[in-house]
């Protein structure tokens, strides 16, 4: 599997018991929709290892408290400590309306409801405060603010995010 297949779930934090167990960080809003996962890939060396999981249960919230097959001491365990664990995209819960998920609308379409196409999402920065849109038209690249106020609808048919973007923000870049 690769990486660009599946998504970050979270990371294995530490060790539960002396018997292999082990607490996942779930780096998610719904930690119970992984509650009963069979198996989930840890990255181990830069590759994407099955991992199939015997027992699985919630944890304090955020955590899930993992028994792998085949972990049996507390050895095993410590091998994989701090390694990130991800999963297919296909296992991501569905989203719809204007909900959706970073991977997802790369490559769409940006269009202002007043200038009309603006240009092509090519990347995500979450880096900052505030997420922006990479969007690219022609040679510039124009960064706009992901503001709720600001989208008006997620076309996933016609790959479009069509957004109602203050006077000036698109111009300032052209």
């Amino acid at each position: 599997m690769r990486k660009e297949d599946c998504f970050y779930l979270g990371k294995i934090a530490k060790k539960f018991s002396f018997k292999g167990e082990v607490l996942a960080y779930l780096d998610t809003d719904e930690p119970e929709l992984y509650e009963n996962l069979e198996s989930v890939f840890v990255e181990c060396n830069k590759h994407l290892v099955p991992f199939f999981i015997e027992s699985s249960s919630l944890h304090k919230n955020d955590f899930l408290r993992i028994r792998f097959e085949d972990m049996n001491t507390e050895e095993d365990a410590d091998a994989i400590i701090g390694n990130a664990i991800y999963l297919p995209l296909n296992m991501l819960p569905k989203l719809s309306g204007n909900k959706f998920y970073f991977h997802e609308v790369i490559g769409f379409e940006v269009e202002d409801k007043r200038l009309g196409v603006v240009g092509k999402i090519q990347s995500i920065n979450d880096t900052t405060a505030q997420p922006l849109f990479e969007v690219l038209n022609g040679d510039v690249e124009i960064l706009i603010p992901m503001i709720d106020h600001f989208l008006v609808k997620i076309d996933r048919e016609n790959k479009k995010v069509i957004m109602d973007l203050p006077e000036g923000l698109i111009e300032m870049y052209l």
